[in-house]
């Protein structure tokens, strides 16, 4: 197979999925669905390294997870967060609600390694299902390394319509209220929103090249940064080593937030380099490289402890934010529903609370109030634990097989 035959088919496969999910509304994922045709590829005419052929090779993979880990840092708001501190609590909760039933129940059931590759691609996305798959393959365990992968590509459908259901009684219980005159839009703290998100704006990101004539910060000179980032990473992870072994991948992220906040980085500097789509691109790719292992009687293997660390940790995750919720004031329907963001971040929390926003009220003064009370928890809640906890968790639990 030729390398541009072996690329435009990958590509059409990623098409598909995503056409797929646009016209499902995102009720199907387009993971899934690009899944279901690489196994089937895999297991007809597609080469084993078709992958490799297109022109993403592991290497080029990996450069592109220092890239892209390292550009999350960037996203982080410190102040954000502050405003949100009871969603972060809830976020927070519910992974713990995971991690507590899964290995307290979950390991003796379906056995400690199952359990800990499980758990991170559980609670985040592509970058933590890549590290926990690799970990398994370079442990020499093909089965876990595919069971990696195939956790991050099914828990959206547990996510998806339990997160759909718990905002829509959310928002019926916002309506009541707000028809009711129980409940207003803040309008000093929205005025002060945008005062914020204005001066935020305004300010020069790049305080350390605030001098520099912005004609110099070329996309080169961008994809420098972000390199040099992800390099000082990988040094301090390589000169801990001896003492203690740290994910050069928790580096990146924590040296993202680093950079942005002393004015190295830029917020979303890979997409202002015009790389971020491509880096995506490249991920999934190697995600869906790590498919070829998987045989038919091997995913017989892997259905029933899949099924069950799901509803397992689901169950977790629910008694530990509907507590923490209660706690903190915060109905159980929205602390559920922030802790499953950890099923699949972001975009599907954006996609989902809007869908369901628009589905419950066609009054613009309605979306307006049941937008701002629940679109910023979802946000946030899915950055707490897919962006940033789901990948130091794999930096740690990838030591322990």
């Amino acid at each position: 197979m030729s390398q541009m035959l072996a690329l435009v088919i990958v590509i059409l496969i990623l098409f598909i999925g995503d056409f797929v999910a646009v016209r499902t509304k995102a009720w199907v994922p387009s993971i899934f669905i690009c899944a279901v045709l690489f196994l089937v590829g895999y297991w007809t005419f597609f080469p084993k390294d078709i992958v490799s052929i297109s022109g993403i090779p592991p290497v080029v993979a990996t450069m592109f997870m220092y890239l892209l880990i390292t550009n999350m840092g960037t996203l982080l708001s410190l102040q954000e967060l502050k405003n949100q501190w009871k969603t972060v609590v809830i976020a927070l909760s519910g992974i713990l609600g995971i991690i507590a039933l899964l290995l307290g129940v979950g390991s003796f059931i379906f056995g400690f390694k199952t359990i800990v590759v499980a758990i991170p691609p559980l609670v985040g996305g592509v970058v933590s299902a890549l590290i926990m798959s690799e970990g398994a393959k370079e442990a020499g365990l093909a089965s876990l390394s595919v069971f990696a992968i195939v956790i991050y590509v099914m828990q959206g459908f547990a996510g998806y319509p339990l997160t759909s259901i718990m905002l829509k009684k959310e928002g019926k219980r916002l309506l009541s209220q707000y028809r009711n005159g129980q409940l207003v839009i803040n309008q000093s703290q929205k005025a002060a929103n945008e005062v914020a998100a204005t001066t935020e704006a305004g300010r020069v990101e790049l305080k350390l090249f605030k001098n520099m004539p912005e004609k110099y910060n070329t996309d080169f000179f961008k994809f420098l940064r972000l390199a040099f980032v992800g390099f000082l990473a990988y040094e301090v992870s390589t000169l801990l080593a001896p003492v203690v072994s740290i994910s050069p991948f928790v580096l990146c992220l924590l040296f993202g937030v680093i950079a942005k906040s002393i004015g190295f980085l830029e917020k979303q500097v890979l997409q202002k380099a015009n790389g971020f789509g491509l880096a995506i691109m490249a991920l999934m790719l190697f995600i869906f490289d790590g498919l070829k292992q998987a045989t038919p009687s091997m995913m017989l293997e892997i259905i029933y402890p899949l099924i069950g660390t799901i509803v397992i940790g689901v169950l977790g995750m629910y008694i530990f934010s509907f507590v923490i919720g209660k706690a903190l004031k915060v109905s159980k329907e929205m602390a559920f529903a922030v802790s499953l963001t950890a099923l699949y971040g972001f975009p599907a929390d954006y996609i989902i609370t809007n869908e369901v926003i628009k589905s419950l009220t066609n009054d613009e003064k309605e979306r307006e109030v049941l937008t701002s009370h629940m679109l910023p928890p979802m946000l946030v809640g899915g950055f707490i634990t897919v962006t940033i906890v789901s990948v130091i968790l794999a930096g740690i639990f990838v030591k322990f097989l």
